[in-house]
């Protein structure tokens, strides 16, 4: 059973060190006392080796030392992770960046890199004897974390901020989750979900205070590190709202490295919206972290109370990295650019990465002459809404070749 090789848990204000099993959050630092997997990496290292991976199916289960889960469990049968990295040549050129790569996690099962969380969350709830599981979301977590529960017959219950995109409303339903649809922010969807939680004895997938999570979005870096190997690119780009998503990225690289599998550690590129940017702000002061108001289309990562701060920071820091922040019609664009020149069709958030790293070449903090891995986190079809707005209107005409001439004239003039 791979959670065997789980040392211990760590607070990562504190260091007060507990054992594995179901806890959330550190005794002496309350809520804000999120826990980390340590593990043993010399009884990891014994059987998660080159030759091991070759025999394994490429999905996110290969890497089973590494993820705090009871493999004697009949794991969901949904084919996830492994997701495909792409050289995007035209879109580098746009950027002006010598490489660039694309890793298009919205081919996960529920289109999004929040399954890589809800797989472990559902497998430490029948772990652990849960009835039904809950989390808080934008929108992504809430469909991965509907999508897994369906998988394994598990009731899940979603609270989600009022604002959540219709799509993804859709894709909760429709797994069959009891969605709540919260007047307010996310942060409201967040506290109530946390007292429903703590009433009914659900299990809380929430990323915010559930280290184990962590260590299933942290298979990403572990696929990353695999995938390039010794071609590590010099940057990791990823966006940021909670936290835990570069936080746990960075994690798998750290650990690929630690064990020999690749040679060189890459910078992570953190971005977050300009209207939304708590973590780039706890970054660049080096103070805590202040809360916000969020206000971005990017609503995946629209997180004004970032519960995974400190996680974040450190990952940027370890990595001698940096965050940026981009404004929405930055986001757009490169929603836009990144479809047209990779064929790779994200969401606001997702694109979000690509718009960071054209920020950072810009402002000098990425070479031209570098390489960049961005991780585009959601698929498109999220927010069909956002695509709509910036993507163009169809040609609307008689089914007439004289009006096909004529409107294509218009549109090349323009």
């Amino acid at each position: 059973m791979a959670i065997q090789h789980i040392s211990q848990l760590r607070c990562v204000i504190c260091g007060t060190v507990y054992p594995a099993g179901n806890r959330y959050t550190c005794d002496q630092c309350g809520v804000e006392g999120i826990l980390d997997v340590e593990y043993d990496y010399e009884k990891v290292a014994q059987t998660l080796t080159r030759r091991a991976l070759a025999q394994r199916a490429h999905w996110h289960w290969r890497y089973e030392e590494l993820i705090p889960v009871d493999f004697s469990l009949p794991l969901p049968s949904l084919q996830l992770g492994w997701t495909p990295v792409y050289h995007a040549d035209r879109l580098s050129e746009w950027m002006g960046v010598r490489d660039l790569y694309v890793k298009d996690d919205g081919r996960n099962p529920s289109a999004s890199f929040k399954d890589r969380a809800s797989s472990v969350g559902v497998m430490k709830a029948i772990e652990y004897h849960a009835k039904t599981i809950a989390c808080a979301s934008t929108g992504n977590a809430a469909s991965s974390l509907a999508c897994f529960a369906a998988a394994v017959g598990m009731p899940s219950v979603i609270f989600v901020p009022e604002k959540a995109p219709e799509p993804k409303i859709a894709q909760l339903l429709v797994f069959g989750a009891t969605v709540v649809k919260v007047k307010g922010t996310y942060d409201a969807a967040y506290d109530f979900c946390m007292e429903a939680c703590a009433k009914y004895g659900w299990y809380n997938r929430n990323c915010a205070i559930n280290s184990y999570l962590v260590e299933g979005k942290k298979t990403c870096g572990l696929e990353i590190a695999e995938q390039f190997a010794d071609m590590m690119p010099d940057w990791v780009c990823l966006s940021v709202g909670d936290g835990c998503t570069i936080a746990g990225t960075w994690k798998g690289i750290r650990e690929m490295y630690h064990l020999g599998f690749i040679k060189k550690l890459p910078r992570m590129l953190g971005v977050q919206a300009a209207g939304c940017k708590p973590v780039a702000d706890a970054f660049h002061s080096g103070k805590d972290l202040v809360n916000v108001d969020g206000q971005t289309r990017a609503d995946s990562i629209n997180c004004g109370t970032p519960r995974n701060w400190r996680k974040a920071v450190h990952a940027l820091r370890e990595s001698k990295g940096e965050i940026v922040a981009v404004t929405d019609a930055e986001i757009m664009e490169a929603m836009n650019q990144t479809a047209r020149l990779s064929a790779v069709f994200g969401e606001p958030s997702g694109a979000a990465s690509v718009a960071g790293v054209k920020r950072a070449i810009a402002d000098g903090i990425i070479k031209k002459t570098e390489s960049v891995c961005a991780v585009i986190t959601g698929n498109g079809l999220k927010d069909v809404k956002a695509a709509m707005e910036t993507a163009g209107t169809p040609i609307h005409i008689e089914p007439k070749l004289s009006a096909l001439d004529e409107a294509l004239k218009k549109q090349h003039e323009t």
